[in-house]
């Protein structure tokens, strides 16, 4: 079985560069048990980054993580988010409590600000350095976040990450913010690294997909792991795609591969807003 590469968080903490999603898991009743086995399988396959929301399906997300890890929780690496609108002092630890409910446990070891809103940033991470003192989580980063927001964080300030919409279709975060990140060495967390398949069908992806013998998906994702400082983390409803997903690890593409698909995708010349989903 192909072994996850790891990214080493700021903390030393070491974690695969590829996990799993979570957005839109747990709206459908009849699709419960098949997402439940696609994340167990992917704790089985060393897929142990299980990355969730309190704004996912308003916490169903979170408790369908929470029924997954049971008796497991110690194989996972669990990340959890709290909206901008609960992120001040009280609320962020009145977010993060009900979140340690839904996931019934009694820590998230990576929480994230889910974007930047209105609450000076000095309060959240004032916040968030209090539930990292009383053990509720291991650790705290932001999504979302440009290079300005970076910037405006408190000196001293320590995110562990910053998950942001990082795919072939999502180029602009190679300008300025991978660099700064490496900089700060911070890893980035890319979400939605196939564009929720949306890209899937494109011409050249499939053209190296067939080179391969590989599927799309696997070219897709392979592309974003091929930084040793970005973390994938895509969502995946069923097991056979948990497999797929996993067996992308084992891929490498080669210089003419990276080449064909900066013709069809290229990657930015200048600035751009930090796109989101």
């Amino acid at each position: 079985m192909t072994q996850a590469r790891t990214v080493t968080l700021p903390s030393g903490a070491k974690v695969p560069a590829l996990g799993q999603g979570t957005w839109h898991m747990g709206d459908h009743p009849a699709r419960r048990s098949d997402e439940i086995a696609a994340l167990r399988r992917g704790l089985d396959l060393g897929l142990t980054v299980i990355d969730t929301a309190e704004m996912y399906g308003s916490g169903a997300a979170e408790e369908l993580v929470g029924e997954a890890i049971r008796g497991r929780r110690d194989e996972a690496f669990l990340v959890s988010k709290v909206l901008p609108s609960h992120a001040d002092r009280k609320g962020t630890a009145a977010a993060c409590h009900a979140s340690l409910r839904r996931l019934g446990t009694d820590r998230i070891d990576l929480y994230l600000l889910h974007w930047r809103g209105s609450v000076p940033l000095h309060e959240t991470v004032d916040a968030l350095e209090s539930l990292v003192s009383e053990g509720s989580i291991g650790s705290w980063g932001v999504s979302n976040f440009d290079v300005d927001d970076l910037e405006d964080l408190p000196d001293g300030a320590h995110p562990q990450t910053d998950q942001v919409l990082y795919n072939l279709t999502r180029r602009g975060p190679e300008y300025g913010l991978l660099p700064r990140c490496r900089e700060l060495a911070i890893p980035v967390m890319a979400y939605s690294p196939v564009e929720q398949g949306r890209l899937l069908g494109h011409e050249a992806l499939a053209a190296v997909a067939d080179t391969h013998g590989v599927s799309p998906v696997q070219v897709a994702l392979a592309w974003v792991l091929r930084r040793d400082d970005v973390i994938a983390i895509p969502k995946a409803s069923t097991t056979s795609h948990v497999e797929e997903n996993h067996a992308a690890l084992g891929l490498h593409l080669t210089d003419e591969d990276l080449r064909t698909l900066d013709a069809s995708f290229p990657p930015p010349t200048r600035e751009q807003p930090l796109d989101v989903l």
